[in-house]
């Protein structure tokens, strides 16, 4: 299923680079969605980007925490089948959950726009850093959890500096959003991932390369 999220993704991505109408059409406009009710762009613009550069990191990410939280999903909570189509929505109602404080913020505002896939990448993240908090990455050389808690914290810093064309707020909510709806299916259909957690969590590992 992440194969499948990253491949439409591309593929829209790429018809919006050469296709300023279809942009237009999907691209995340909260005063749009307020005045012309056009509430499909909470979903439309996680599926298109700003540039190849802006496709590929949103797009590596998902691939390296995306598998993480399908296979949760569909080993321990859910099964196959409905495992995968459980990953999906949880993905997909990232990317709206992630948007709705940009609305309520913006929604006056027609000058402001937005678009890509962060919301629903950020929202990936827990569920890896809770079933492996102290895999270490090489870039940033931290381990899963202080990546976690960094990147929430960052994300809330550079929001409220309000510089640069980066949706930090999307990330922010994105990734909040990814750890309060992961931990309460955790904690109502498998608690002993939570618990699984905690106990890795007291056990501090350092990088292993």
């Amino acid at each position: 299923m992440t194969l499948i999220i990253i491949l439409i993704t591309v593929l829209i991505s790429w018809q919006a680079f050469n296709n300023s109408e279809l942009r237009a059409k999907l691209i995340f406009l909260p005063a749009a969605i307020k005045n012309r009710g056009e509430y499909y762009r909470f979903l439309t613009h996680g599926f298109i980007h700003a540039d190849f550069q802006h496709l590929l990191f949103n797009m590596y990410a998902l691939y390296i925490f995306g598998g993480s939280v399908e296979f949760v999903f569909t080993e321990y909570l859910f099964g196959d089948t409905l495992g995968k189509l459980a990953y999906l929505v949880f993905y997909l109602v990232a990317i709206v959950a992630a948007s709705v404080p940009d609305y309520l913020r913006h929604q006056d505002n027609r000058m402001y726009a937005s678009l890509g896939a962060s919301g629903g990448v950020a929202a990936t993240i827990w569920p890896y850093v809770m079933l492996a908090p102290w895999n270490w990455f090489i870039f940033p050389p931290l381990p899963a959890i202080l990546l976690g808690i960094g990147y929430i914290l960052y994300s809330h810093y550079a929001d409220k500096r309000g510089q640069g064309n980066i949706g930090h707020n999307a990330h922010l909510w994105g990734a909040i959003f990814g750890l309060i709806a992961y931990s309460i299916l955790v904690l109502a259909f498998e608690p002993a991932l939570m618990s699984y957690f905690l106990q890795e969590l007291m056990q501090p590992k350092g990088p292993n390369f």
